[in-house]
């Protein structure tokens, strides 16, 4: 199973916005549940947000309800997450992956298959 591929990090202010793209080189977004993963600086990789192949079920971390929106284009095996009025603790390395759980509950997410680079996000003034 290839690894997806993530792209669209960079630094922003906060209250700004920036939209991650998730690509797939493979076939895994043909049936898989898709999920976003973080890792900040010292702290454990967390679920942030996760969507089905139907794009019918869209879970997200509390930490972000209201201000991130997952998304996919099939047609393209790309899953998006926008992100708007980023906060400073959004700052991390970000991660997407098929989650095992089809997107049940945010507190279990679990990724399957290897980790790709990720894509840094960084909030800062």
């Amino acid at each position: 199973q290839l690894p997806l591929v993530e792209s669209g990090g960079g630094l922003v202010q906060p209250g700004g916005s920036l939209r991650l793209s998730c690509v797939d080189i493979g076939t895994t977004m043909d049936y898989a549940a898709i999920g976003w993963f973080r890792q900040a600086p010292g702290k454990e990789r967390e679920g942030v947000s996760c969507i089905t192949v139907s794009g019918a079920t869209r879970i997200y971390a509390d930490s972000v309800k209201g201000r991130f929106t997952i998304s996919r284009d099939n047609a393209k095996k790309t899953v998006y997450l926008q992100m708007n009025n980023l906060k400073p603790e959004d700052t991390a390395i970000y991660y997407c992956a098929q989650e095992n759980y089809g997107c049940s509950r945010i507190a279990i997410m679990k990724a399957l298959g290897s980790w790709g680079q990720g894509t840094q996000v960084t909030v800062s003034s």
